[in-house]
């Protein structure tokens, strides 16, 4: 794992608070300090940092290093496709932005329920524009090495997908040791379907967007009895590192003390003992309670439904989403949306039927579940 280390390039410095407004100084010496490291995975999208991220890329790796120096990986915006006359066009300009002939490792972006299968479950949008067919092409004409996919819905659909896909090489799914056992996110769960399948994985969020850096104070102090001078990021990153089948652990890095500090790690990798991971188990219950609904333990709502969904999921998410930096901005806000399409052909967007919740004890939650639904349907991921 000593070199798995991958570059996010989508919270790169930016001069003026404009996600557009390139530090391109600052990139130039963290990309340099990456590569001199000894590390090559760069990944990109066509949409970070308002669609100008392969284009910062290009200026600052692909014009300023040898091609076979760096692997390059940036995904399709399945998000945004509206019909399949869309797809060569911007595949085109990918290869444009980045300045390449071909791109190492080509993803197809953000596969949800919603966009393979559709609401109803018959199909959506991937399948009705034959968008892995146009990445079969592509591939099969030199322009990408290897094709994947990034992924947010269930493992049930994920093992799926690669069933009716056997020529995707690798999957890229958040995972991270706070979503290691999560209902929603699955990440155990994902990791052991795609490893099964023989692909390998690239890791997202180990730091679940920088909420695993900011610990609350009952769990720094926890972890500190480990290790007195470890920082809070470099348990999560620590969490990935004995992993089998892992191509890349991605880390959007947004300064040169980050990177110089992630690199220092994977270069000395240390993977967590047994009772390192015991502890772990402790912070996440520790997170949980610091957040509104003031609990780690859900169990009390196993077996409820409220509109296909797990009451349970819907209340831990939901608890999740609002001690995190930015709780309206995340990879949990996606899940609910998903999970109501492929459980019961719901789409979150429109009325709901009225439903009522009450526990075996006769305690009506109908309410504290409606907020939680409404807020995350509120700032789902579209």
């Amino acid at each position: 794992m000593k070199n798995k280390l991958g570059f996010g390039m989508m919270r790169l410095p930016v001069k003026s608070g404009v996600p557009t407004d390139f530090d391109y100084e600052q990139i130039n010496r963290m990309v340099d300090e990456f590569i001199n490291a000894g590390f090559t995975y760069f990944d990109t999208s066509y949409v970070y940092h308002n669609g100008k991220s392969e284009e910062a890329t290009r200026k600052t790796l692909v014009e300023r290093h040898p091609r076979d120096s760096f692997t390059v990986a940036t995904k399709f915006p399945t998000f945004d496709l509206k019909h399949e006359g869309e797809i060569e066009p911007i595949f085109t300009r990918q290869l444009e932005n980045l300045g390449v002939d071909y791109i190492d490792y080509y993803l197809l972006h953000n596969i949800q329920t919603v966009y393979y299968d559709g609401i109803d479950g018959n199909g959506g949008i991937m399948q009705a524009c034959h968008l892995f067919e146009h990445a079969k092409k592509w591939k099969e004409e030199g322009k990408i090495r290897h094709l994947g996919f990034s992924f947010h819905s269930s493992a049930k659909l994920l093992d799926r997908i690669l069933i009716e896909h056997p020529e995707v090489e690798f999957v890229q799914i958040v995972l991270n040791y706070y979503d290691w056992e999560s209902e929603f996110v699955q990440a155990r769960k994902c990791y052991e379907v795609i490893r099964r399948h023989g692909k390998q994985v690239v890791i997202m969020e180990p730091v679940k967007g920088g909420c695993l850096a900011l610990a609350p104070q009952e769990a720094e102090a926890l972890l500190k009895t480990r290790n007195a001078n470890a920082s809070m990021a470099s348990w999560a990153l620590r969490f990935t590192l004995d992993l089998d089948g892992v191509l890349a652990v991605l880390s959007g890095m947004s300064d040169l003390a980050q990177v110089q500090e992630n690199t220092t790690l994977f270069q000395n990798a240390q993977p967590l003992t047994v009772e390192d991971k015991e502890i772990l188990k402790q912070i996440v219950s520790i997170y949980k309670k610091n957040g509104p609904l003031k609990t780690a333990d859900f169990s009390l709502y196993a077996g409820l439904h409220y509109h296909g969904v797990p009451v349970s999921a819907v209340l831990d998410t939901y608890n999740t989403c609002q001690f995190q930096p930015n709780p309206s901005y995340g990879c949990d806000n996606c899940y609910l949306k998903n999970t109501m399409a492929e459980e019961a052909h719901l789409d979150c967007f429109q009325e709901l039927p009225e439903e009522i919740i009450v526990l075996d004890d006769g305690t009506d939650i109908t309410e504290m579940v409606k907020t939680a639904e409404k807020w995350l349907i509120e700032n789902s991921c579209g």
